[in-house]
């Protein structure tokens, strides 16, 4: 019910120390380092890397919930988009798992945790990272919506060929012949571009201080992990 008192007038918003959102950054980049870093360096030197590998679906739940975090307004049409993307993302893994029609031929493994229908629950969550983070870092870009979809499919897609190399060595999922498709990369790439239409045309606040630093991490521990293991 309206206030009627004409003296009124409503709380002020709570303003936002920018050096405690500098320290709030720093601890969640220097909690993200520390895990990437103790992972990157179990599975490259560990003489059993399953000790490491079980803290997979951990990692990405940390990485996610500090995406989150770090969302300016997660009101209901953010909520709504993500979990919107992790549901599709889920789904179409579902799909291409069941038919190849999409990806290639591939089955998971034990490493990304509790599967339904043959696909672990994680990838969704995984698609919404890599979707979020690809959103974002567009808009670093001045250019027109779709152009700036189109350049965040490629983050994506190049995260992916980092990623491969190493989610096939250590049990993420397994490809047919052990040759990974470039169906692959293209169903991939057409995923991608559908998923970042959407998230263009969605009106949630596109802007997240932790993502670049978290695609940077990832595309080194991937990339160099798997140059490492070569």
């Amino acid at each position: 019910m309206p206030h009627t008192d004409p003296t009124y007038s409503p709380p002020a918003a709570p303003v936002v120390d920018p050096a405690a959102r500098r320290r709030r950054l720093r601890l969640a980049q220097g909690v993200l380092l520390l895990f990437y870093t103790t992972g990157f360096l179990g599975l490259a030197f560990s003489q059993d890397p399953s000790f490491f590998l079980q803290f997979v679906p951990l990692n990405l739940l940390l990485t996610a919930a500090l995406l989150f975090a770090f969302q300016p307004r997660k009101d209901g049409v953010f909520i709504a988009f993500t979990i919107t993307t992790a549901i599709v993302g889920f789904l179409v893994e579902v799909l291409g798992v069941r038919t190849g029609l999409l990806f290639g031929e591939y089955t998971y493994g034990a490493t990304l945790g509790w599967k339904v229908l043959e696909t672990p629950l994680m990838i969704g969550v995984n698609w919404w990272i890599l979707t979020y983070m690809g959103t974002v870092l567009s808009r670093y870009i001045p250019a027109p919506e779709f152009i700036r979809a189109l350049l965040a499919a490629l983050l994506m897609v190049g995260l992916d060929i980092c990623i491969e190399p190493v989610a096939v060595r250590f049990d993420f999922w397994e490809w047919r012949y052990n040759v990974i498709p470039f169906q692959n990369f293209k169903g991939w790439f057409a995923v991608a571009l559908i998923l970042q239409v959407y998230a263009n045309r969605t009106s949630f606040t596109k802007r997240n201080a932790l993502a670049p630093f978290v695609y940077l991490l990832m595309l080194l521990f991937f990339f160099g992990l798997g140059f490492f293991l070569k």
